[in-house]
């Protein structure tokens, strides 16, 4: 059985956190979209253009995973390329309990929708888009969390800043 799953997200940006998740969900379904979440609202520093190039690179070494920029519902993408599944991470519990919620909703806007939740790696548990633009905005080292394309990227957008 061919099952599709959707990795939804803003990725601004991504980061080894999320590669890692995905480089283990090839391994369990047929296609895995890398859902580039077009998301105003969240005030991305990069654009969605920006965040879909980056991760298109970093997962460029994984055949059956793609990446999509998209807007609007998440159920509505899903059923455009016909995913059964998303796919989440949770890091902590209250990383669950918002992502129950999520799930919940979703489910009831399409019901042959299911969520697929992910725990991290003991080496990514910690790591978050968040975090690593803190540490590269301070001229932190981002080396360990991030591609080289995406720490070229930062340190660019960074290097004025004080």
């Amino acid at each position: 059985m061919s099952i599709i799953a959707i990795y939804p997200g803003t990725f601004d940006p991504i980061t080894n956190g999320h590669i890692d998740l995905l480089n283990r969900a090839s391994r369990l379904f047929s296609q895995v979209i890398v859902g580039v979440a077009n998301n105003p609202s969240k005030q991305p520093l990069f654009d969605l253009s920006e965040r879909v190039f980056l991760a298109e690179q970093a997962v460029d070494h994984l055949s059956n995973v793609s990446v999509i920029g998209f807007s609007g519902l998440l159920v509505d993408f899903a059923k455009q390329h016909n995913a059964i599944v998303l796919l989440r991470g949770l890091r902590t519990t209250v990383d669950f309990e918002y992502e129950l919620q999520l799930a919940s909703a979703n489910k009831r806007l399409n019901a042959d929708l299911e969520s697929v939740f992910l725990p991290p790696s003991d080496n990514s548990a910690f790591i978050s888009s968040t975090l690593v633009k803190e540490i590269a905005k301070h001229q932190g080292d981002i080396s360990e969390f991030v591609t080289p394309a995406v720490k070229l990227a930062l340190n660019s957008r960074f290097t004025f800043a004080e």
